[in-house]
């Protein structure tokens, strides 16, 4: 696994993980609100397995 998920990213995936997962807890979503464990879970790794798929890479590229 090579990591695809940048910096701001990250940030966004964790954040809107927490609001999912806040709003599922107080009753204003269903279960659905589950799913933002993994974006913290893809945040946390630093990879998302989907980006492959879509030919998608926001981490900056490393300089040899």
């Amino acid at each position: 696994m090579k990591t695809n998920v940048g910096g701001i990213d990250r940030i966004l995936r964790i954040v809107v993980g927490l609001v999912l997962i806040g709003l599922t807890l107080t009753g204003q979503i269903g279960v659905w609100g589950w799913l933002g464990l993994v974006f913290i879970g893809t945040a946390a790794v630093g990879f998302c397995p989907l980006y492959p798929l879509l030919g998608m890479n926001t981490c900056p590229a490393k300089k040899a």
